[in-house]
């Protein structure tokens, strides 16, 4: 890779000098064949993409995400580990849509290290006032329905990395589109016992906008993207009001943020703080969102133990 040849010569041009020397003296009878050997490379940038690209890979492709669980992916600063790691890997999958902030630079330094958005080609909904207002919404796998357009995206770029596969990749997507039409039938049922007055959904950032659209929900939040996640007193008060108006029993934030301004909004409202969501971030794998299904089960589990609580109830 470019960047990896510039990183060793800029620091160590003996080591690479010796390391190519080193490569020339194999036995003429040891046949090495890397292509055989190794498994194509593949970084995501979040771990919910990674879990997302296993499904698809199975064991033909090494499927590691650059972020690390409970990382805040908007405002990440990759390290040089980060760089060394994507200068050797094959393909590098990315959300789009403004999710990651960082992200364009950090493949620009890659060099020639191919890239996959998966939110290309997809339409957006769009954030509605503040700073962001009329950008894309980025949280598209939080809907199960569109989460399929990123299955097919990832299909199509791990048949052209890996051509040879094609027959698993194809297979093992439509195994996990059924799974996610599957999920999809599960929060239709479950969301359908919150009473249609109470279907308020109020986090701390505004990623539930594609859920909410397709299970019949309204979005508030205290911030619309967790980039710019400052509380201002404009903010709380009307969210506090809203919460009031609408006698919302419970509300939410999410585990990549502090819960702090949320908790004080419950106080201040009347309302109880219902927990804490996954949505950019995977738990680890004993914890409550090991996949992004189990984040979708976790999340709605919160929403409808929470927006059914009857006044008065804890």
């Amino acid at each position: 890779m470019i960047f990896l040849k510039k990183f060793l010569l800029k620091f160590s041009p003996i080591l690479v000098v010796g390391i190519i020397s080193f490569g020339c003296e194999f036995p003429r009878n040891v046949s090495i064949n890397v292509s055989q050997k190794q498994k194509p490379i593949v970084l995501t940038t979040f771990t919910v993409l990674a879990d997302m690209a296993r499904n698809v890979a199975g064991q033909r492709i090494t499927i590691n995400s650059i972020t690390k669980q409970g990382a805040e992916i908007h405002g990440y600063k990759p390290t040089p580990s980060d760089l060394v790691r994507a200068s050797r890997a094959d393909l590098i999958v990315e959300n789009g849509f403004g999710l990651e902030l960082w992200a364009k630079e950090f493949v620009l330094s890659l060099g020639d290290v191919p890239t996959v958005v998966l939110s290309k080609g997809i339409k957006p909904l769009l954030i509605e006032g503040d700073l962001y207002s009329g950008k894309p919404n980025p949280h598209v796998w939080m809907s199960p329905l569109r989460a399929m357009q990123y299955v097919d995206r990832l299909t199509e770029a791990f048949i052209k990395l890996d051509p040879e596969g094609k027959d698993v990749f194809t297979s093992n997507s439509l195994v996990y589109k059924a799974k996610l039409k599957a999920l999809d039938d599960e929060l239709n049922s479950s969301l359908s016992l919150i009473p249609k007055e109470k279907r308020v959904l109020v986090t701390c950032e505004g990623a539930f906008s594609y859920l909410a659209s397709d299970y019949g929900l309204e979005e508030a939040y205290l911030w619309p993207v967790n980039a710019e996640s400052q509380v201002t007193p404009k903010r709380m008060v009307n969210l506090i009001n809203k919460i009031k108006t609408n006698k919302i029993p419970a509300i939410f934030c999410e585990s990549t943020v502090s819960s702090k301004a949320q908790r004080e909004v419950a106080k201040s409202s009347g309302s109880k703080f219902g927990g804490v969501f996954y949505v950019d971030s995977l738990s680890g794998p004993y914890g409550p969102a090991p996949t992004l299904l189990e984040l979708q089960r976790h999340n709605v589990r919160l929403i409808v133990n929470g927006l059914t609580l009857k006044e008065g109830e804890n």
